[in-house]
């Protein structure tokens, strides 16, 4: 029977199946332990598994990393909280070096099935290195998976997959949708990692994008229906790392122009990478160049200045409409001020 369940309810109930299932799956980091988590993920586990299973770490994010390396390679299956995204990067050598890289050290003697979840991405006014988009660091790194759940169902279900999985993932969990609400009957069984969703089906535009910003695409496919007439189709990536060329392409190829809506820096980051895909591999169907929304290139603003760094639902609209409305492309657009043209 399904009932309203938030994002971060879900998520619980994916760690709290787990450790119900497979004794050597465990929970460590920073505060997850008796507080459960700065954004209560992990509130009752301890309480319920134990402190062997539920583990409060030392603030020490490269020593967690390190730890679970060994952990994994004695055949245990760790999840790690990184606690905020930028609190992440003290073990960033660890994650690249060796989380990434062991089971292609070893020739595949050695697994990893570790996942390391990362809260990220701004929306909720944090300060400075409580919100950052650090997914352009992971998905550079052969060797690990980057998923990131838009939806309560998804988040329940990629977890349980990610954990399963005997390849490192980094669990992307965009900190605004904590609190978003839907109705799911849990244990949930969603499209598997590696799957990109069709959130809406349109005709005109396929915006592509992931995590944070679904919303904010299906909010402004509504305004653009309502008020310009415009049928954007939203494809939800879900999984960046594997990606699914196959859904993204087939819907570009079906609407003829795209958006790539990211919340991170644009320069060099997973929106150039999705529009340079699309290039090529729809360029003979393309009416019009692949577009992008992103945050601005510089290092995340204090939370007064936070809507002003983040795409909205003006900005999304305000790109569809630099598209070319006709059946030949004009590949002679201007590049507005503060974009780099290649």
């Amino acid at each position: 029977m399904s009932r309203p369940t938030t994002y971060a309810q879900a998520l619980n109930t994916a760690l709290r199946d787990a450790l119900t299932e497979d004794e050597n799956v465990l929970v460590l980091g920073e505060d997850v332990g008796q507080l459960g988590g700065v954004f209560r993920i992990t509130d009752g586990l301890t309480r319920d598994f134990g402190e062997d299973r539920c583990i409060d770490t030392p603030l020490a994010e490269a020593g967690i990393a390190g730890f679970a390396v060994g952990l994994a390679m004695q055949g245990f299956r760790p999840v790690i909280e990184m606690q905020f995204d930028a609190f992440g990067y003290p073990a960033f050598e660890q994650v690249v070096s060796h989380i990434a890289k062991m089971r292609n050290r070893t020739r595949g003697r050695l697994t990893m099935p570790i996942v390391i979840r990362v809260p990220y991405a701004g929306g909720i006014g944090g300060v400075e290195h409580h919100c950052d988009s650090s997914e352009g660091y992971y998905v550079h790194t052969p060797g690990l998976h980057v998923v990131t759940p838009s939806t309560p169902a998804d988040a329940y279900s990629l977890l349980r997959e990610s954990i399963a999985s005997d390849d490192p993932v980094v669990f992307m969990e965009p900190k605004s949708l904590y609190w978003s609400k839907a109705e799911v009957e849990l244990p949930a069984t969603t499209e598997p990692v590696g799957r990109a969703a069709v959130r809406r089906e349109g005709s005109d535009v396929t915006v592509v994008t992931y995590g944070p910003q679904v919303p904010n695409a299906l909010r402004a496919a509504e305004v653009a229906a309502a008020e310009e007439d415009w049928d954007l189709e939203v494809v939800d990536l879900r999984s960046l790392v594997p990606f699914d060329d196959e859904t993204v392409m087939a819907s570009v190829r079906k609407t003829g122009r795209a958006v790539v809506l990211a919340e991170a820096q644009g320069f060099a980051g997973m929106g150039a990478e999705i529009a340079a895909r699309i290039q090529e591999r729809c360029f003979h169907s393309l009416a019009a160049p692949v577009l992008r929304v992103s945050g601005l290139d510089i290092p995340y603003p204090p939370p007064i200045l936070e809507h002003s760094h983040l795409p909205g639902v003006d900005r999304i609209l305000d790109t569809v409409a630099r598209l070319q409305w006709d059946d030949e492309p004009d590949l002679t657009y201007a590049v507005p001020a503060g974009e780099v043209s290649a």
